[in-house]
């Protein structure tokens, strides 16, 4: 007998039953059914989006029931299913599936089970027991009865991982579970948290993304164990309303030492701007602050950051052809321990007691540059920054290069202004102005370049405010009156570029002679007085307000040379700098500097900087790093040499001798493991330390890992003062859900 595939069309409710008075009994009849199902769907309804079309070897019907046996084939909107048997009811318009059911939605869902049952007209599923598959990121969801009605999913008493179903080496069972395909957000109550078979954590709600849209919900927490603050918990928030903006909120709770909050706010205002609001409090607990005498009970500041790469046509609705920019990253705090509190690992965070903040903002054409640039300086070591001279603001143009006389002939302006501001003493505005005129040639087939640059160079300067207690004392009563300097300095270069290919390298050598004369100076004014109140005594107020050095005549040697490999990847450069002074009272030869980066295989590179003092004999600076890096290893090695020929003393040492290193290996699939180890040779001090390992598998990771670092806080007598934190750092992931992170912090003076 030869196997006939039948095509059966189901409607919504309302066209099912207008064939309610049919009578089916034979497989001719079927086919007439079918016939006249076809017809109606030519004349109206060859899209209904609701048909079923069931494929099936056998086929047969009773009433108003339909039974297909053997390869059975379901195709309904974008379900693919497949049964050993089915049966239709007409009348119910309920479709149910018998034997190993499979079921396939797009590409996106698998679901299994041993019965299934379909209400075209409800459009409800159910499957008995449940199966859920998701492809992309491999999690698997089962129960003992799944529903679904459009794309809400209700499951009962089940489990959800992301490892082989076989023995799962972790899951969360629960006892029931809901999931909404339109968002991919899975719902699980009663939740229980099971490594293997051993239950490890309850969570009477879980809530979790299968996918990586934006979204309000509970981040990752962080909890951790400290010597000295104690039981640390720290639970973020996500708020995510709209697509243009978020907010994260970070409370944290230190047991024995306080609690506080960070928050940031980013937001992206338009296609060509983007940033960043971050705020934060911390309260310490009384007993907190006085064992460790901390300069203040609470610890507060804020970071905000912006950028737009168009602002001036999108803030004045201008049409300007040029570029426009704004660059901002301002911050300020109360102290230190703003940055230190606002994380459990304060590993990367840069502490300096000096804390910049600037606003950029400029305008380009092809000939013109016009900027303007605000910094403001807070020493987190004094009290008050009244004192601080900040710069608010810096202005600038600048007239990009010209050239005359068949490009003989360069010329460019550089002209700068800023506003030298403080609340207490002297404030002033300082105004220079840069004219380079270059003239050039080559000779020889150009294998020579000359060139002679006659540099004209102005400054003025002028002073308001008044000074503060003590500021002009032992000053010459022209100090902080207003000045001009003027300056015309000349400066000759020759040079030469050779380049030779060869069959497996080219070869390329620069060599340069630079020599420097001075011209005139004129001086009136402060500039006058400056110099000489500022060479007895650079400590002085009035220094502050003098940048101007002297141009002495020398010569420049310069050398390099360059080898590239057939793909034009640099194997080798080799710079050697000397410097050549005529000045009386000064070492006629300069320190020679020697320059090497070496790729000596495509994995292992070696890169050496070297000054050499000739009057110490000794070398004054030297910085040797190797490293090999491939697809699996990565070890780095850097040691730092600074000789300063001068007395130490309690608070700056002669010398810097410090190293660093970074190690990572791959071993296989699984295993990676990590070092990293830098060290203050000269203080004989461990400034940061770490080593762990990560195990990953397809469905979790797991990580452990050790770190020292030292860190600096804020006294009660303005001081800093360094502490070492030693953590251990637990780290688990199960994937794609997510993970956290434990660590233990012991904290000594």
């Amino acid at each position: 007998m030869h196997k006939i595939w039948f095509i059966f069309l189901f409607f919504s409710l309302t066209l099912l039953r207008a064939d309610t008075n049919t009578t089916c009994d034979d497989d001719t009849t079927i086919t007439n059914i079918a016939t006249k199902t076809t017809l109606d769907a030519n004349n109206s309804i060859e899209n209904d989006p609701n048909k079923v079309e069931i494929y099936a070897t056998h086929m047969n019907a009773e009433n108003e029931i339909v039974h297909a046996n053997d390869d059975v084939i379901v195709v309904y909107k974008d379900y693919y299913l497949s049964a050993k048997d089915a049966v239709y009811d007409k009348k119910t318009g309920t479709l149910e599936l018998f034997g190993n059911v499979r079921a396939t939605q797009g590409d996106k869902y698998q679901l299994l089970g041993d019965y299934a049952k379909l209400n075209i007209a409800d459009k409800k599923r159910e499957f008995k027991p449940f199966y859920m598959l998701e492809q992309k990121s491999q999690l698997w969801l089962s129960g003992e009865q799944g529903n679904i009605k459009d794309k809400y999913y209700d499951v009962t008493t089940g489990m959800v991982s992301g490892c082989n179903p076989n023995k799962p080496l972790w899951k969360i069972k629960f006892s029931s579970s809901n999931y909404n395909g339109e968002n991919k957000w899975m719902n699980l109550y009663n939740a229980r948290l099971y490594i293997y078979d051993i239950p490890i954590f309850y969570f009477p709600y879980f809530g979790y993304s299968l996918d990586n849209t934006r979204r309000s919900g509970l981040l990752i927490p962080v909890f951790g164990l400290s010597s000295d603050e104690g039981f640390y918990y720290q639970q973020p928030i996500y708020i995510a309303v709209n697509n243009w903006w978020d907010l994260e909120l970070k409370p944290q709770l230190r047991t024995l030492r306080g609690f506080g909050s960070y928050e940031t706010f980013r937001f992206a205002d338009s296609n060509v701007s983007h940033g960043s609001f971050r705020t934060g409090y911390f309260q310490e607990s009384k007993n907190y602050v006085n064992y460790n005498s901390l300069a203040h009970k609470t610890h507060y500041g804020f970071d905000f950051k912006y950028e737009n790469r168009d602002f001036l046509n999108q803030w004045f609705g201008t049409d300007l052809s040029g570029q426009s920019g704004i660059y901002a990253n301002v911050s300020w705090m109360n102290d230190v321990d703003y940055i230190n509190l606002s994380t459990a690992d304060t590993i990367n965070n840069v502490t300096a007691n000096q804390v910049l903040s600037q606003v950029n903002m400029f305008y380009n054409t092809d000939n013109n540059y016009f900027g303007s640039y605000f910094k403001y300086y807070q020493n987190l070591l004094l009290e008050s920054n009244a004192q601080t001279i900040e710069k608010l603001p810096t202005l600038q143009y600048h007239n990009y290069l010209r050239t005359l006389l068949g490009d003989h002939l360069l010329y460019n302006v550089d002209l700068t202004s800023v506003h030298l501001y403080r609340e207490l003493g002297k404030k002033a505005v300082r105004s220079d102005l840069n004219i380079p005129l270059t003239l050039q040639t080559s000779l020889f087939d150009e294998y020579l370049n000359l060139s002679y640059q006659s540099q004209l160079f102005a400054e003025h300067i002028s002073f308001n405010g008044q000074a503060y207690t003590g500021q002009e004392v032992g000053q010459d009563a022209n100090a902080y009156k207003d000045g001009m300097f003027l300056r015309q300095y000349n400066v000759f270069n020759l040079n030469t570029n050779l380049t030779k290919a060869y069959d497996d390298f080219t070869h390329t050598v620069v060599f340069g002679v630079t020599y420097t004369r001075p011209g005139s100076d004129s001086n009136y004014g402060f500039y006058k007085s400056a110099p000489l109140e500022c060479e007895t005594n650079s400590t002085a107020d009035v220094c502050q307000f003098y940048t101007i050095n002297n141009v002495r005549e020398t010569t420049a040697l310069d050398f390099s040379q360059y080898l590239f490999d057939k793909e034009g990847e640099q194997i080798l450069y080799h710079r050697l700098a000397q410097q050549i002074s005529y000045t009386g009272g000064q070492s006629k030869l300069g320190e020679i500097e020697n320059e090497l980066d070496y790729k000596i295989t495509k994995n292992l590179k070696y890169y050496n900087d070297t000054f050499y003092d000739y009057d110490q004999n000794l070398i004054a600076k030297t910085l040797n790093s190797v490293s090999y890096i491939n697809q699996d290893l990565t070890l780095t090695l850097s040691y730092l040499y600074k000789d300063t020929f001068l007395a130490a003393t309690s608070t700056v040492p002669r010398f810097t001798k410090y190293m660093t290193s970074e190690f990572s290996y791959k071993y296989n699939e699984h295993y990676k493991y990590f070092a990293s180890f830098n060290y203050d040779i000269e203080a004989s001090k461990k400034k940061s330390a770490e080593i762990g390992f990560l195990y990953s598998k397809r469905c979790w990771d797991f990580g452990l890992r050790y770190v020292e670092n030292v860190r600096s806080v804020l006294n009660t007598d303005n001081t800093a003062s360094s502490y070492n934190d030693k953590y251990i750092f637990l780290t688990i992931t199960l994937k794609p859900i997510g993970g956290s992170e434990i660590n233990y912090k012991s904290t000594s003076n």
